[in-house]
C-alpha cells in the first residue's frame, strides 16, 4: 500500500479509500453484500493497508455504517472513517434529510450509533441543499467540530462556484472550512478537469473520486457491461454520460492497453487516476476481494506520457453528471 497526507487535514490516508456502498442489504439494492460477506472483504482491505474508509448513512439505510463499525473494531485508531448525510433516511420524516441544522444533527447522532464510535474523522455533505443557506450548514458543522463529534468536513458533487463560495463563507464565519471533494471522476467522465480539479489544487483541498470504474463501465467491454448483476440493475450507469463524448473508444483503448500490459482494464483506470496529482484517493467499491486485491495491486502499474495521452486522447466535453 501507498499512503498520500489528506489534503491539509494531516492524516494519513491509503491511496485507496474503500468504498462502502456496496456493504449492507440487498434489499437495497440487488448486488449490495450482507454482513457475513462484506466483513471479511474489510478485513482483507486492512490486511492489505487500506486505512481509509467511505460510507454514507443513506447505503442500505445505515446498514452500510453499522457493518463498517461493526468491521472496525479493534482498528479505529489507525483508519481514517468518512460518512455523509443529506439524502432522505425516512419517507416519514422530512427532517431526515437536507443539511439544515436539525437534520445534520439528527443525521450525525444517528451514524455515530450506528458506527458505534465518538468521533468521525470525516463528515461530508453528500450534495448542495438548495433549500438551505451554506452559511447555515457551515454553522452547524462548525459546531459539530467543535463537539468533537467531527474531525474534519468535506463536501460532494457541485459546482465550482458553490464550492469557492462555500470555503468563502467559512473564512468570513470564521467556522472549519471544507477540507475535501468528493466528486465525479474518471476516464470516460473528466468534466471536473475544467474548474473544481484546478480550484482544489490551488487551494490544497483533498480529492477522492467516486466512481473511479465509472460504475463498472472501464472494467470489460463496453458491450459486455449490460451483463453483469449490476449492469442489469443499475440504472445510475445509464443516467451517466460514459457511452458518449468518445466513451466507447476510451473503453476499447483501455481494454488494449490492459492486454499490452497483462493486467485488468480496472487497473489500468486506477493507475490512470493514482498518476494525477490532483487526486488524493479514488473511492474504490468492490464485492470482491480478488477485485480488491487487484486494486491494490494497480498502484504498482507504470503509465508513460504517451499512454496517459493514449488513453485520455478520444474525449470529448460531455454533459455535467453527478451533482443531483
Amino acid at each position: 500500500m501507498e499512503y498520500t497526507t489528506l489534503g491539509d487535514t494531516g492524516m494519513t490516508v491509503s491511496k485507496i479509500a474503500l468504498g462502502c456502498m456496496s456493504f449492507g442489504s440487498s434489499d437495497w439494492r440487488p448486488w449490495v453484500l450482507e454482513e457475513d460477506e462484506a466483513l471479511p472483504l474489510i478485513e482483507r482491505a486492512i490486511d492489505l493497508g487500506v486505512n481509509f474508509f467511505d460510507t454514507a448513512n443513506m447505503y442500505s439505510r445505515g446498514e452500510s455504517e453499522r457493518i463498517l463499525g461493526k468491521a472496525l473494531e479493534g482498528h479505529r485508531e489507525e483508519s481514517v472513517v468518512a460518512t455523509k448525510s443529506y439524502f432522505q433516511m425516512d419517507d416519514e420524516n422530512p427532517h431526515s434529510g437536507g443539511l439544515s441544522r436539525k437534520a445534520i444533527e439528527q443525521e450525525l447522532e444517528n451514524s455515530l450509533e450506528r458506527l458505534g464510535m465518538d468521533t468521525i474523522d470525516l463528515y461530508q455533505i453528500h450534495r448542495w441543499d438548495e433549500d438551505t443557506p451554506i452559511e447555515t450548514t457551515l454553522r452547524a458543522l462548525g459546531d459539530a467540530v467543535d463537539r468533537g463529534k467531527v474531525r474534519y468536513i468535506g463536501a460532494s458533487s457541485m459546482w465550482t462556484y458553490q464550492f469557492a463560495g462555500s470555503l468563502a463563507a467559512s473564512d468570513r464565519l470564521d467556522r472549519p472550512r471544507f477540507q475535501t471533494m468528493q466528486n465525479h471522476y474518471n476516464l470516460v467522465y473528466r468534466e471536473e478537469e475544467r474548474e473544481m480539479l484546478p480550484y482544489t489544487q490551488e487551494r490544497n483541498v483533498g480529492v477522492i473520486p467516486w466512481s473511479p470504474l465509472a460504475r463498472g463501465y472501464l472494467t470489460r467491454p463496453h458491450e459486455d457491461v449490460d451483463a453483469t448483476d449490476r449492469g442489469e440493475a443499475e440504472e445510475h450507469l445509464y443516467e451517466h454520460p460514459y457511452r458518449e463524448g468518445g466513451g466507447p473508444e476510451i473503453n476499447e483503448r483501455v481494454q488494449e492497453l490492459a492486454a499490452e500490459k497483462d493486467v485488468t482494464m480496472a487497473q489500468i483506470a486506477l493507475a490512470w487516476l493514482f498518476h494525477k496529482d490532483w487526486v488524493d484517493a479514488p473511492i474504490v467499491g468492490t464485492t470482491s476481494i480478488e477485485h480488491l486485491e487487484q486494486a491494490v495491486e494497480a498502484l504498482d502499474i507504470d503509465l508513460s506520457s504517451s499512454q496517459i495521452e493514449y488513453l485520455e486522447e478520444p474525449y470529448e466535453p460531455v454533459r455535467v453528471s453527478g451533482h443531483d
